[in-house]
Order: structure tokens, then C-alpha cells, then sequence
């Protein structure tokens, strides 16, 4: 699927351009894809002269769940003293957040194909080996904490979208009390490594300058919007581009 798409990066940037085969769900459960994107990343970072390759010069990049894995593999990253540090990262339409199923993008799109909002959640639950049948609480954010909700408001919330992008129909949701029982069943979906929006503010401020691509008629743009947002906080620099005609999977 996405050999034609590296060839064509590969020629056009004149760069060597590593695609990383990593294990699949729900065969293979999170956070196999992470490691493996992890060990393979390490790995070039170690090697990278043997393919003729400046170490200093290295980008990660991936779109959709590849965005999620590249930004975790970034963070994970960040403290590492035996390795080059990466020159930057490239997120294209990324999934970086579990919080709030019902933020505008969420509302907005949710019947646009072809990453319905539905079928996001059932990919998520089915990544991190979760009941499907908490569907409904998850739409609810009856998953959230009070204590959860308190830390991540700060980083994950609708007024943090800026006003042009909630003209198409967007309405605050109504406020659900939390189930002790789904906070408790869907623990892993607050890990950063599903989640990298939740990265404490000392990852996120020694990330690399960072790429984002965020599509109108896409559930996951405001994940783009509310990640440039935290960087840009942290003093890192970020090149946006917001397609106004995309969807998601329109590279």
C-alpha cells in the first residue's frame, strides 16, 4: 500500500527512505508497533553512515496511526544520550488523543468517510485489546476521571481550537459523570504512547522542529491543531499546513 507513496518521497527529497514493516493488531497488541518502530529507528540512528546516511539529518515521519507511532517514537527519544538527536518529525493527519471523543473535528465529521468517528474508536479499543462494547461511554467521555479531566484540560479541550474551525455545527457537549468501572477497564488508552498528546510538558519541550498536517473534513484535525498548539507553547517550531478540501487519506 505504501511502497509507490516512499519511492515517491524517496525522489522527490533526495533522501534514503526506510519503511518499517512493524507487527499488527489485534494479532500482535499494543504496544508491539511501537516497539518495533522504536528498535528499527534506533537502529538507523546507530547505522546511518553505513547507508550513506549524515546521522544529524534524520526525519521521522507517518501518517494516521504511523502519526501516533512517530510521535511516540520522538518522545521516546528525547532523553536518549546515546543517540544522534532526530532533526525533526512529520505527522501527517496523526491520532494523538483519547480525552474527548466530541471535540469540533470529532462532531463535524463524523459521518465523513473514510475514518468515520465510530469506526476510530473501534480501531483504537481493537489496538489496545478492549471490550467494543464501551463504545457508547467512550462517545460520553464517561471514561475520564475527575482527576484525569482536571490534568488534562489543560491540553486537550475545544477552547483551544481556534474559532474559524468551529463554524461547521460544533455544540459543547454535555458533561457525563465518570464510571469508576470503564476509567479503570481502559487505563492503557491515557499511556502517551497511544495517547502522545498526554506527554508531560518536560517531553513535549525537547521534542524536535515538528511537521503537521491537518485535513478539514478529518475526525483527528483537532489532535493536529491541540499538538501544534502544545509545541508551539514549548518553543518548539512547528510547520503547519491545513488542507481545506482533504480528508482523511488523502496523501
Amino acid at each position: 500500500a505504501y511502497e509507490r507513496v516512499c519511492r515517491y518521497f524517496c525522489r522527490k527529497t533526495n533522501s534514503v527512505v526506510v519503511s518499517v514493516g512493524y507487527r499488527l493488531a489485534p494479532e500482535h497488541p499494543f504496544p508491539a508497533q511501537f516497539e518495533d518502530c522504536l528498535t528499527a529507528t534506533i537502529h538507523f540512528l546507530r547505522t546511518a553512515q553505513d547507508h550513506g546516511v549524515n546521522p544529524s539529518r534524520i526525519v521521522i515521519c507517518g501518517d494516521s496511526s504511523g502519526g501516533t507511532l512517530t510521535a511516540a517514537v520522538a518522545q521516546a527519544l528525547v532523553n536518549r544520550r546515546d543517540l544522534p538527536k532526530l532533526r525533526a518529525q512529520i505527522l501527517i493527519y496523526p491520532f494523538l488523543q483519547c480525552v474527548d471523543l466530541n471535540l469540533p473535528s470529532y462532531q463535524q465529521n463524523e459521518r465523513v468517510p473514510i475514518l468515520l468517528k465510530e469506526r476510530t474508536i473501534v480501531f483504537g479499543l481493537k489496538y489496545v485489546n478492549l471490550d467494543l462494547g464501551m463504545l457508547k461511554e467512550l462517545f460520553k467521555g464517561c471514561h475520564v476521571s475527575e482527576d484525569r479531566r482536571l490534568k488534562y484540560q489543560k491540553w486537550v479541550s475545544a477552547d483551544y481550537i481556534p474559532h474559524e474551525f468551529k463554524t461547521r455545527g460544533y455544540k459543547p457537549n454535555p458533561k457525563h459523570l465518570p464510571s469508576k468501572e470503564i476509567c479503570e477497564a481502559v487505563e492503557s488508552v491515557f499511556d502517551p504512547v497511544f495517547s502522545p498528546l498526554l506527554a508531560e510538558d518536560s517531553v513535549i519541550a525537547q521534542l524536535p522542529e515538528t511537521f503537521i498536517l491537518t485535513c478539514e473534513f478529518d475526525v483527528l484535525r483537532d489532535d493536529g491543531l491541540l499538538y501544534k498548539k502544545r509545541l508551539e507553547d514549548h518553543g518548539i517550531k512547528v510547520t503547519w499546513c491545513h488542507l481545506q478540501e482533504g480528508f482523511h487519506g488523502t496523501v
